[in-house]
């Protein structure tokens, strides 16, 4: 893809209109993760430093164009003045004359946040207007969230082609170099960990990975998937028929690839997911009809590590279980834990992405061990299977129109 990376510009004294993507977890207290943020700052810092003047654009929430005072993005205006170790201004409009000439009035160094892009309707009508107007707040207009670039929004696509200068920022890089390194040119032996709640989700991104990948370790819906296609006792648990067809001819497509594709030899199971419950695992082919598995067993967790111990290469997406709730977090934080000693050592690379599995790899205490932890959330899964992303088409567009 071509695209200008901000830090390869003279941004001393210039206004740079930064479309971030800080949309995170709100407590009463305030931010409940700031990981988003502290990305983020990380990469403005030093632009700071060097002068420049940055204003920031973000969603929160889904207040669905209306102005909503629990999501105003002045709730953020705390947590992001601690990250960048300096004060932000705030600006309770996104779009329009009133913020432009309070952007053209900071300082070098100064940094101003905008209110919620989606209280403006035209932002999710991706209205080329309002793309407009919010092109004009720099200088030079930046992409920094790459996270929302599966999205034909006003701010991902209609502000990209409007402005004079387009560029994209450090966290945008950063995310971009993780995912073409694990998924373009993986070393080998290569695995990749595939969970999570659904099923329709991790197809596309199956189909992706098993001509590149050598090895795919399966849990979650996705395993109850391909067990439930396969003619498998999985008794109560969750499940989606209507893919049976699809996870076969995956599983065919894995074995032409000579893709290694391995679901579990044993779950815990219980009644129904309550902590305290009492819970124990059972083989393949043992799971009863009153039971749901909840989490890989210790089997599979002792043969999955076997094969993350021996690979260059780690990529993530989704817990093997239901990891909100103890003892059926134990899977994902053993295999996590593992992944997270043999990045430590130097022997793996790994990458890891989509919403719950950021979560799960907080929850264990290894995210920071991780090559890699993606905050792209939907747009990681997308990359992952190839779709088209309107925001990256927008940038390519720019780019080869300049």
């Amino acid at each position: 893809m071509a695209y200008t990376p901000l830090t390869s510009l003279d941004v001393s004294g210039a206004r740079l209109a930064v479309r971030a993507d800080l949309n995170v977890p709100l407590t009463h207290e305030g931010v409940g993760d700031a990981t988003r943020i502290a990305r983020f700052a990380r990469g403005m810092k030093p632009l700071l430093d060097k002068g420049a003047r940055v204003v920031v654009l973000s969603h929160l929430g889904r207040p669905d164009g209306e102005m909503t005072p629990a999501l105003t993005t002045e709730r953020l205006v705390p947590a992001l003045s601690q990250a960048l170790g300096r004060p932000v201004k705030f600006n309770d409009t996104c779009a329009g004359p009133t913020v432009e000439r309070a952007g053209e009035n900071l300082a070098p160094g100064e940094v101003m946040l905008c209110e919620n892009l989606r209280f403006e309707r035209g932002e999710e009508l991706n209205d080329p207007n309002l793309g407009a107007q919010l092109a004009q707040l720099g200088d030079i207009y930046v992409n920094d969230a790459f996270s929302c670039c599966h999205r034909a929004h006003a701010s991902t696509t209609s502000a990209v082609l409007a402005a004079k200068r387009v560029a994209v920022g450090p966290l945008f890089v950063e995310e971009m170099a993780a995912l073409e390194g694990a998924l373009t040119d993986p070393q080998s032996p290569s695995v990749a960990v595939i969970g999570g709640g659904s099923v329709q989700p991790r197809l596309g991104l199956l189909k992706r990975l098993a001509p590149r990948i050598d090895t795919l370790l399966l849990g979650g819906a996705i395993a109850n998937a391909f067990l439930f296609a396969r003619g498998y006792s999985i008794g109560r648990s969750r499940v989606e028929p209507e893919f049976a067809e699809e996870v076969l001819e995956i599983a065919a497509l894995a074995e032409i690839a000579e893709c290694r594709l391995m679901v579990p030899e044993d779950f815990v199971v219980a009644g129904f997911q309550r902590a305290g419950i009492n819970h124990y695992p059972v083989p393949l082919g043992g799971v009863r009809a009153n039971r749901r598995i909840l989490d890989i067993g210790p089997n599979t967790v002792e043969t999955y590590q076997k094969v993350l111990r021996k690979a260059r290469t780690i990529l993530w997406n989704g817990p093997m279980g239901t990891y909100e709730t103890a003892p059926f977090d134990a899977g994902t934080k053993a295999l996590a834990q593992t992944v997270a000693e043999q990045t430590r050592s130097g022997l793996a690379v790994s990458v890891a992405g989509g919403g719950d599995t950021l979560v799960a790899l907080n929850k264990t205490g290894v995210a920071h061990d991780f090559t890699y932890v993606s905050t792209a959330g939907g747009a990681f899964l997308e990359w992952l299977e190839g779709r088209e992303m309107p925001g990256l088409d927008a940038l390519e567009q720019k780019a080869h129109a300049a």
